[in-house]
């Protein structure tokens, strides 16, 4: 059994995590009904203005549980079919025979075998992953560029196929829940984050989570520091962003305690039934943006270590941004943790991320979030 919270041993270790090197980090994690909140470091490097565990925040692609979500509320509604063809839904974004081969599950589980669209919209990127022949140009190229979702879905769709539809592993793409946006635009008569508003922030009663509908990031927030594998040194903030590049992929602002709550209510039943939550939980592997290959269901994502309960729930990066929502499977025990310093890790000769300390003081600060 997890033991219960132990707030001196949390404070201690989300401490070490900023000693490491994390500029600020802030965190909510929940045990039944007690629960602890902590922050450490600044959430600007100019002024030393200090993090708060209550600030917003670019959560990524956690993201993508919100809008699978929303998808199986419509499925439940008779709107939508998992295993129906992508084609027979979105025609001209995916045409011939691809469309009928791809199914709006294999959008969800990432087993479509579409590209992804990032390293086309963002040229600088185009070696990605292969990463020490990538550079951060783009990004302040594309800091304010207003994209059309279509467009960026044609860059994906029009790249190699990473994959046969359905073969295994997949490929974790974006491009799969830009085509799930569209798809909710068309079956609900409104845009996608409309939808997800709708269907499952406002019942979950979320009230600092929402799509943003400028380039700020509305509220008390921590500026957001990238550093591109030591290419842009010192790190450079890219709190202030247009968006549009990823959509309902990966846009969502949120706190660390609506995200506790959301994924708490999500595995209660009490967004989407039971039995839709059963076809979350159904994974397949998948080869992650790291090159890993790790099981993913429907939007959500399983973490287990030897001996220990399994959590679910996603993680997510945005420019300078990161955040990991996990509850275990019986909802009682919750962590969320987020970050404003990414890709801190500097290369080596051969062009691989080296170890830094703040990854093993992460993985402490997780372990002891989720397993006390």
């Amino acid at each position: 059994m997890t033991n219960p919270l132990d707030s001196t041993a949390l404070d201690a270790a989300i401490e070490n995590v900023h000693r490491a090197g994390m500029p600020g980090l802030f965190a909510e994690v929940r045990h039944g009904d007690r629960v602890w909140r902590g922050a450490a470091g600044v959430a600007d490097t100019a002024t030393g203005r200090p993090v708060d565990a209550g600030m917003r925040h670019r959560v990524g692609s956690v993201t993508k549980t919100f809008t699978a979500a929303a998808v199986l509320r419509q499925a439940e509604r008779g709107r939508i079919e998992l295993d129906a063809p992508v084609g027979r839904y979105l025609p001209d974004l995916v045409p011939g025979e691809r469309g009928e081969a791809i199914t709006v599950r294999m959008l969800l589980d990432h087993t479509s075998g579409l590209a992804e669209y990032l390293p086309y919209a963002y040229p600088s990127l185009k070696a990605f992953p292969v990463i020490a022949e990538t550079g951060p140009e783009s990004l302040d190229d594309h800091r304010y560029t207003r994209w059309e979702r279509t467009d960026l879905i044609a860059m994906g769709v029009d790249a190699p196929a990473a994959g046969a539809p359905g073969s295994a592993p997949g490929l974790y793409s974006n491009t799969n829940y830009l085509l799930l946006a569209e798809l909710l635009a068309q079956v609900s008569g409104t845009t996608a984050e409309e939808c997800i508003t709708r269907d499952v922030i406002e019942p979950a009663g979320l009230t600092d989570t929402a799509f943003p509908t400028g380039p700020e990031i509305d509220g008390p927030h921590a500026r957001l520091y990238e550093a591109w594998f030591g290419k842009i040194d010192p790190p450079r903030d890219y709190s202030v962003f247009d968006m549009s590049w990823t959509g309902p992929s990966a846009s969502l602002i949120s706190t660390v305690a609506d995200l506790n709550l959301f994924y708490a209510q999500l595995l209660a039943g009490k967004i989407i039934t039971r039995s839709s939550l059963d076809r979350m939980r159904r994974t397949n592997p998948v080869i992650s943006q790291e090159g890993r290959i790790i099981e993913y269901g429907l939007g959500l994502h399983p973490t287990e270590a030897p001996g220990q309960d399994t959590f679910w729930g996603h993680g997510g990066t945005v420019w300078g941004g990161g955040t990991l929502a996990m509850t275990r499977a019986d909802g009682q025990r919750q962590m969320t943790v987020a970050v404003n310093l990414q890709r801190w890790n500097t290369l080596d000769a051969s062009g691989r991320p080296q170890p830094h300390p703040i990854d093993a003081a992460l993985e402490a600060l997780y372990r002891i979030a989720m397993y006390g």
